[in-house]
């Protein structure tokens, strides 16, 4: 990203990103940082943490890094008193964090992975507002990623796809219960090429039927995502709550 071509719509704004040490994550937290963000990113790993804050460093960006397991309820609360300790508040979350363990039929998918399906990429989500509610500035803004296939779930992640359906739902329900103070939305990225969904995207013949697919004859870049989560997280979109933004070139989605 070329940083002299973006404004400062968070300049003195504190941004939490999940799962933000590559990939759609990596780019959303870069983006509010060239836009004058301090951001707090996190990941499961220390060295992918310590590698993102170093990379984002030397794009001149303020960061601090958190290793946090989204499942996991003491590196969430940790996730937030370490945000509270360095910058005394916060202004934007993205929950960015998703799983996708099985390409099986929702009627042969293992209990087991059934329940990391809901737990990363529904209910963690809830508890981690829970814990950052108290502590949400006014004018604060909350971003879900969720996917196209939310609107029309495809056989090889069907479950996948319904986990991200309920974030549609969550998105509405929790734009009405956080009404005023904090607005929520959600961006539903089409197919971009990262290593969470290479399995689809290094495959050239999926790959090319995905592209034909769009009207735009191609996936979507991180940045396209980047760039449509930092609309909604700033005032710029001040009037926009409880929506979803679809970013999948055409894809289709809904009427």
């Amino acid at each position: 990203m070329d940083k002299t071509k973006f404004g400062k719509r968070f300049q003195g704004k504190v941004a939490i990103v999940t799962a933000s040490t590559q990939g759609i994550g990596f780019s959303i937290a870069e983006r509010l940082g060239l836009e004058g963000a301090s951001v707090v990113v996190s990941s499961r790993k220390q060295k992918n943490v310590d590698e993102a804050v170093q990379n984002l460093k030397a794009r001149g960006i303020e960061v601090l890094g958190v290793v946090c397991h989204v499942s996991n309820a003491q590196d969430r609360k940790n996730l937030i008193d370490k945000t509270l300790q360095e910058y005394g508040k916060i202004d934007v979350i993205v929950s960015n964090a998703a799983a996708n363990p099985s390409v099986d039929a929702i009627l042969q998918t293992k209990e087991s992975v059934l329940d990391k399906l809901w737990e990363i990429n529904v209910k963690a989500s809830i508890l981690l507002l829970k814990d950052a509610a108290l502590h949400l500035s006014k004018g604060s803004s909350v971003v879900f990623i969720s996917s196209v296939s939310a609107f029309q779930p495809p056989a090889a992640m069907a479950m996948y796809g319904v986990t991200k359906t309920a974030l549609l739902g969550l998105t509405k329900a929790l734009a009405d219960e956080l009404a005023p103070d904090t607005r929520v939305n959600c961006v539903a990225p089409g197919f971009v090429p990262t290593h969470f969904a290479e399995f689809i995207t290094s495959n050239k013949a999926v790959r090319e039927t995905i592209e034909q697919k769009t009207l735009l004859n191609r996936l979507g870049t991180t940045e396209d995502m980047a760039a449509a989560t930092a609309f909604l997280a700033s005032d710029d979109a001040s009037y926009i709550t409880g929506e979803t933004l679809v970013v999948a070139g055409g894809m289709p989605s809904r009427l």
